[in-house]
């Protein structure tokens, strides 16, 4: 079977589906294995990426990292599950950096009884802020109107 992967401009590395092709570009420490790691995580279940994810994220630097959060989030999204090891790795990596959306995609797609406690805390807090939020828009043309007439009474 051919594959159509090119490991110079990474072409066709979201097709990938072979886990001992990423063993031997993470040995390697390639350039483009930010690209092959999303490609497994799209075509692989869970357990055959998270290793992998695991080690990309040892390996790649600074805004490398995006890419190993980003197979993290597509498992969520595809698979409706993560790893102990990815959860790890996500909490590690918290918020306000990399694993943004991540993290996001986690409490969206996966169910809310397989979160491990420290992301079900996560969702309560992301859930109430919403709908408090959501609730409050309403009130906001009332306010306004009502500063309205209020500046309008001051001489």
């Amino acid at each position: 079977m051919t594959r159509d992967w090119n490991w110079e401009t990474g072409e066709g590395l979201l097709g990938m589906d072979d886990p001992a092709e990423v063993d031997a570009a993470l040995d390697r420490n390639d350039d483009s294995l930010g690209a092959a790691v999303i490609g497994l995580a799209l075509n692989c279940p869970p357990e055959v990426v998270s290793p992998r994810i695991i080690r990309a994220l040892e390996l790649l630097p600074g805004p490398g990292r995006d890419f190993p959060f980003t197979a993290t989030a597509h498992l969520a999204r595809l698979d409706g599950r993560l790893t102990p090891e990815l959860y790890d790795a996500l909490r590690a990596e918290g918020l306000g950096g990399a694993a943004d959306h991540a993290i996001d995609d986690t409490l969206t797609f996966v169910p809310f009884r397989d979160l491990p406690p420290w992301l079900k805390r996560r969702w309560v807090y992301v859930t109430v802020r919403e709908t408090l939020l959501r609730w409050m828009r309403p009130l906001e043309p009332v306010g306004e109107a009502w500063r309205a007439v209020r500046s309008r009474r001051r001489p």
